[in-house]
């Protein structure tokens, strides 16, 4: 989403111009406009819900408006709230913001990020809306408790852990781990709701299994099947650039936004440093799907065998596009064949993109936005469960099964996902 760039008027003009691109950048890699925007908004002016398990959040304003937003913040300030999820005045941010991950971020970025939002994002005045959250449950205190227990140990602010085998997968654990915060979704939580592990060291790093506004978030790691062991690393880097591969994947909700916002405008080089760190990450132990190419079931597809309801619904719905051998077309229509959404060990993904369709990002590099549309209104939940299973059981694909009363969870999500968003945009909730 464009910025309008305020004029910059302090002394050492051209050195404070340098400070705001960079802290443009490093914001971009932050991602920070997806959550701190709105649709049809102002950039960073806040108020988008998000769903937590207690309740709504919204996001708060960003710009630097001195009365609702961050304009009397000092670096100090701006550095605690960011880096380690306290506000100024004492209080514990929820930790939808993911500060446990920027506490990475280095004095150099945090102060480039401060000098952009203070001299290179146009102020606007919108009040922060209270969350949606109900007494006791609102009640800021337990937050402390919980970073004190589970957030960043703020002597670890700007500093890397672990060990890198070169600069360049270095540089790729830093914008991963830090800026990107991928953990935030890729990463298994706690019951208490902490990422499981905040870097390589611990075996659930980016091994997924988080679901997101309805969407899995995929393993990251170096699995097969479910995750990116069959991926190339410049598959990674296409994806990321262009939000779609030659043949494995493209990117749908909520990964688009992220796309669509960040990832697209890193450099090429970034890019690849994320590519080749990701690409160090060891497969986890536990896989509970597989994949070995086998053209048994494209033959007998194309011979006009369909010796099951989930074939013949996959000739009926899907074949038109994903071909009967389940190839798909190149950059357009992923393959669904080894597709590490297909083979997820929840099938929450598959299901919704079914029941609900999905839009690839339209991008510089990719200017297109094809989409799939959704088949809610025309299958019932016994036949998604019967297509789902379908596919993460043919053409070399090996998952377990996917069920009726699976899909009915799902579509009864996406339902109540529909009607909390309309209340939160028309009707706020007012807590105590």
């Amino acid at each position: 989403m464009p910025t309008e760039t305020r004029p910059v008027t302090a002394s050492g003009g051209m050195e404070r111009a340098a400070m705001i691109e960079r802290g443009r950048y490093v914001a971009t890699a932050s991602d920070c406009v997806a959550c701190h925007s709105t649709p049809g908004g102002a950039a960073f002016a806040g108020g988008l819900p998000i769903a937590s398990p207690i309740g709504t959040i919204y996001s708060t304003n960003i710009t630097p408006d001195r009365k609702t937003g961050i304009g009397e913040y000092s670096l100090d300030d701006f550095d605690r709230a960011v880096r380690h999820g306290i506000t100024p005045h004492g209080d514990t941010l929820y930790p939808a913001m993911p500060y446990p991950s920027y506490v990475r971020l280095t004095d150099a970025d945090i102060e480039a990020m401060y000098t952009y939002f203070m001299h290179g994002v146009a102020p606007a005045q919108a009040e922060n809306r209270p969350a949606g959250i109900r007494w006791p449950l609102s009640m800021r205190w337990p937050l402390a408790i919980w970073r004190k227990q589970f957030g960043p140990d703020p002597a670890q602010a700007g500093k890397m852990q672990g060990s890198y085998p070169d600069e360049e997968i270095a540089r790729g654990a830093y914008l991963v781990q830090g800026p990107g915060h991928c953990g935030s979704c890729h990463t298994p939580r706690a019951l208490t709701l902490q990422e499981k592990a905040m870097d390589e060291s611990g075996a659930e790093y980016l091994a997924g299994g988080q679901v997101i506004d309805g969407w899995l978030a995929v393993n990251l790691r170096g699995n097969k099947a479910d995750g990116l062991g069959n991926w190339s690393r410049q598959d990674i880097i296409d994806v990321l650039k262009t939000g779609r591969s030659e043949r494995h994947a493209v990117v749908g909700r909520p990964m688009a936004d992220v796309v669509q916002h960040s990832t697209q405008h890193l450099t090429d080089a970034d890019l690849g440093a994320i590519a080749a760190y990701l690409k160090s990450l060891p497969a986890t132990q536990q896989d509970p799907s597989s994949f070995v190419a086998n053209p048994q079931t494209a033959s007998e597809l194309r011979a006009g065998v369909n010796n099951s309801r989930g074939a013949e619904l996959y000739v009926d719905n899907c074949a038109a596009c994903h071909r009967s051998d389940a190839e798909g077309y190149p950059r357009v229509f992923p393959s669904l064949a080894g597709n590490s959404t297909i083979l997820a060990k929840d099938p929450t993904t598959l299901v919704r993109l079914v029941l609900e369709g999905s839009e690839m990002p339209s991008t510089v590099h990719a200017p297109s936005n094809l989409g799939m549309p959704g088949f809610a209104e025309r299958l019932s939940d016994a036949d998604v469960a019967e297509l789902g299973t379908f596919l993460r059981g043919s053409f070399g694909n090996k998952a377990p099964a996917v069920t009726a009363t699976q899909v009915a969870k799902v579509r009864r999500d996406i339902e109540k996902m529909r009607t909390e968003h309309d209340e939160a945009a028309h009707d706020p909730t007012e807590v105590e």
